[in-house]
């Protein structure tokens, strides 16, 4: 319950506090819609009751042309910068010029490796990621990653808590932005994830609305697919929702 959107959200806007299908005005507001390779049904239409959406990409995604995206209705991107101590995306730099060059706001994540420490990653994602004040605030994404063949670490719920503190910290000292949390359910319950301090979540739910999947929980970001169809990106992306209005995301990225 630690996102910023908590409180706006149950006091009557768009989500998320068991709201299934949120009644929200449409009248004069762009709201995007886009095709799913591989939708599902519990989804299904919620998405386009929001009407701020943004895609997260890595070297995988290839060439983007990013003013067709933004003409598709994307308002933001967030880039994978890092992974580790030692891994950067070589994609990334490309990905953030072109961003800006088409307007299209954007920021960095960084995929956490449970064989470093957060010191050591927390370093190697400031040497690789320009310290910008335009930028969207930067992103920790923290879950099982059951395919690594080099770290079989599966950290205790308090560790991988203590661990996150000390990686958000650092970065927000740097940054001047406190950093936000990706997630998936099953990491986010395994490890009491929502205990974390002044942290604004971004949630993977690609089945259902998090208030299903998240109970009590809100979040500034809703990964809603990660097979998503946009224009200017030749292969599936996922697609993410933010939890507000137009005016409340104008203030958010202030």
């Amino acid at each position: 319950m630690r996102s910023f959107f908590l409180f706006a959200l149950c006091a009557g806007l768009l989500v998320s506090c068991g709201q299934r299908s949120p009644q929200v005005s449409r009248a004069a507001v762009n709201y995007p819609s886009f095709a799913d390779a591989a939708p599902h049904d519990n989804v299904g239409r919620l998405p386009a009751y929001y009407p701020v959406h943004g895609v997260d990409v890595s070297r995988y995604q290839g060439a983007i042309d990013w003013r067709q995206a933004r003409a598709s209705g994307i308002s933001f991107a967030y880039m994978k910068a890092t992974e580790g101590g030692d891994v950067a995306d070589p994609m990334f730099h490309t990905y953030r010029a072109g961003a800006a060059a088409a307007g299209v706001r954007h920021g960095a994540y960084h995929f956490y490796y449970f064989c470093r420490s957060p010191q050591e990653q927390a370093a190697w994602f400031i040497r690789n990621v320009p310290r910008d004040p335009g930028a969207l605030p930067p992103v920790l994404d923290m879950e099982w990653n059951h395919q690594s063949r080099t770290c079989n670490r599966r950290p205790s719920a308090s560790d991988v808590r203590a661990e996150a503190t000390v990686f958000l910290d650092m970065l927000e000292r740097h940054y001047g932005k406190r950093p936000l949390v990706y997630t998936t359910p099953d990491f986010y319950w395994d490890t009491a994830l929502g205990q974390l301090p002044r942290t604004q979540f971004w949630l993977r739910s690609v089945a259902a609305h998090p208030a299903e999947r998240y109970p009590g929980e809100g979040w500034s970001f809703w990964q809603y697919t990660g097979t998503g169809i946009v224009p200017g990106i030749s292969r599936p992306v996922d697609i993410n929702a933010f939890a507000g209005s137009h005016a409340q995301w104008e203030k958010w990225i202030e």
